[in-house]
């Protein structure tokens, strides 16, 4: 069975934060990307989160599961800013809502973050740009981080994976438009491209999960 249609289940937020490294967590391919909709939600500081029309059509597509690659590690911290004093890279600013299939905001599901750092490298010693936070009330995140940069082999991405309480994990990434990469990578995958926007300091993205929960 190929890997980003395997399925972990029951797991326990817990047991995921602490799970084993490289190839432990792969899921099904279990749900849908951001884009405009008629729903909108009024953010902090005047902002407008516009959730996925896959949640206002009757068709409730769930986002798609991808590979883990070869760089996630457990027990990253909890923080929503991933990045630190002084860190090269433009800033980004990644917002918006984990939803069931049923179109309800989930509640404290956990999002796992890592990227690479702005010269495209991976810190597999210690935590940089790695970090975990856990949706409020109605369904909301909000990630400070900075634009990853290239990757050999690889367009732009940040890997995640999402889990509602006592359900089963999510493996996906996510990515960036306009990328000359996206047209030569053989992962990426169109339907996990972020709405981004310029702002005067840095990107601002929204990316709306959808994951396999009633």
């Amino acid at each position: 069975m190929p890997e980003d249609e395997q399925e972990t289940s029951g797991i326990s937020r817990k047991h995921f934060i602490v799970a084993a490294g490289v190839g432990a967590l792969a899921v099904p391919a279990a749900l849908s990307a951001a884009a405009p909709a008629q729903a909108r939600m009024q953010l902090p500081k005047g902002q407008l989160l516009t959730p996925t029309p896959k949640c206002t059509d009757g068709d409730n597509e769930r986002t798609p599961a991808q590979t883990e690659g070869p760089y996630f590690k457990p027990n990253s911290p909890e923080r929503s800013d991933l990045t630190t004093p002084g860190m090269p890279g433009t800033k980004l600013t990644v917002s918006g809502v984990v939803y069931s299939t049923s179109c309800k905001p989930i509640a404290k599901a956990l999002l796992d973050f890592w990227q690479a750092d702005n010269a495209g490298n991976y810190d597999n010693t210690g935590f940089t740009l790695r970090g975990h936070l856990f949706t409020d009330d109605q369904g909301r995140y909000k990630l400070t981080t900075i634009v990853p940069g290239l990757y050999p082999g690889r367009t732009r991405h940040i890997h995640v994976k999402l889990q509602a309480p006592s359900r089963p994990i999510l493996t996906t990434q996510t990515y960036f438009p306009g990328e000359p990469r996206n047209q030569t990578d053989t992962i990426y995958d169109a339907r996990l491209l972020m709405k981004v926007t310029n702002t005067p300091t840095g990107r601002d993205a929204v990316m709306d999960f959808v994951l396999n929960v009633p």
